[in-house]
């Protein structure tokens, strides 16, 4: 193995998340536009001990793979603006690892379901991680929020295009 080539990394799902979306178009780009829209995980049984004490959060942290992504570029106009950013200052899925977080509210656990509000995902999209939301560890509302700061009022609005779904500059969330 070459010492400057980074070691590639492998992950299993531990569930799948399920939406109302079937496709990216038309979906919310976050879940402050997806205020009322309920969807289930389903939690693989051999993860089900991992869900101990869940119930006790209000809020949880969502990581997933954007599955349906393919190759991504390194400067892309996002949702909400008109010019250029370089991908590290989006949210855009096309990314060098195609990795997604959402913070949904987590109305339930029934065994190894969760029933959540707030989901901004396709339908089948592959779980990797869950983290119970901290505010105090996790709200920063005094920080910067770069480009952004002018579009604030339009993200619960914002839908998604088909601009980040396939090869070209294309989306899934």
């Amino acid at each position: 193995m070459n010492p400057h080539t980074p070691p590639a990394f492998s992950y299993t799902p531990i569930g799948t998340i399920h939406s109302p979306f079937t496709e990216p178009t038309g979906m919310p780009i976050q879940p402050a536009g997806a205020a009322g829209i309920r969807g289930t995980i389903l939690i693989d049984d051999r993860f089900r001990e991992g869900l101990r004490d869940l119930s006790g959060f209000s809020r949880i942290i969502l990581i997933y793979a954007f599955h349906r992504s393919q190759g991504y570029e390194l400067e892309v106009i996002p949702f909400l603006d008109t010019v250029p950013h370089g991908i590290f200052a989006t949210r855009a899925p096309r990314r060098p690892n195609a990795i997604g977080l959402s913070v949904v509210q987590l109305i339930s656990v029934n065994g190894c379901e969760l029933v959540i509000e707030g989901v901004d995902v396709v339908d089948g999209t592959p779980l990797l991680d869950i983290k119970p939301y901290v505010p105090e560890f996790d709200c920063h509302p005094e920080e910067k929020s770069g480009w952004f700061a002018g579009c604030r009022e339009r993200v619960t609005g914002m839908r998604a295009d088909d601009r980040f779904c396939g090869k070209g500059n294309e989306s899934e969330k």
